[in-house]
């Protein structure tokens, strides 16, 4: 007995302890930490905005130009159409969700649009489209938004 209460008292029984305490104490933070993940779903997953959000009839109040989004795909594509008032030729529609945040991009290619593009955030708040679209033609680019048409 005296040798075992001789040995928890040296230096090296002490160190021992406080490796094993400290060992205790890592085990519970990470078994604590993954009683919270499980237990909640990510705040990053809570604030994902459904794309099928897009959906809809969209026009630019500076201009009455309008992106009519008819489709969301899982593949990542949109069935969109663009009226100037004429329609004009969309090449590629596109969404893209990342960090909470769904964008989406348009390409135009038709007679005065060659190439032109719109890169727009959707705002869940105010279920506009907000970003900027580049003129091909004047090699330009405008802050828009697109408001949802009633």
């Amino acid at each position: 007995m005296i040798t075992a209460w001789r040995v928890l008292r040296s230096g090296v029984s002490r160190q021992g302890s406080r490796a094993l305490g400290l060992v205790v104490v890592l085990v519970v933070l990470g078994i604590a930490g993954h009683v919270a993940e499980a237990g909640q779903p990510t705040a990053q997953s809570a604030e994902q905005p459904d794309p099928q959000r897009l959906v809809g009839r969209w026009v630019r109040p500076d201009g009455g130009y309008v992106l009519d989004v008819r489709e969301v795909r899982k593949d990542g594509s949109l069935k969109a159409a663009y009226f100037n008032p004429r329609p004009i030729n969309v090449a590629k529609a596109e969404w893209r969700q990342k960090d909470g945040t769904l964008t989406v991009f348009v390409e135009l290619r038709d007679v005065n649009y060659p190439g032109s593009t719109y890169t727009m955030q959707y705002d869940p708040a105010s279920d506009r489209l907000k970003g900027a679209y580049f003129q091909a033609v004047e090699k330009q680019t405008f802050a828009i938004e697109f408001v949802r048409a009633r």
